[in-house]
């Protein structure tokens, strides 16, 4: 499981409207997840081309 600095996850909650969800939060902490894990990962040069991607688009689009 990736792991969010507890300062990410505190400054994302704060940005939150006043008036929220529990699904709120929880939808914000997952996306925040998913985009500081996709950033580790082309750090790590673990991606894929523009073009390659494209490729893969093209045929899930079918």
């Amino acid at each position: 499981m990736f792991a969010l600095d507890k300062k990410k996850i505190i400054n994302s909650l704060r940005n939150l409207p006043e008036k929220t969800t529990v699904e709120d939060a929880m939808e914000r902490l997952y996306l925040l997840t998913k985009i500081e894990k996709g950033i580790k990962q082309a750090d790590e040069g673990k991606c894929i081309s523009h073009e390659e991607a494209k490729k893969k688009m093209k045929k899930w689009l079918k």
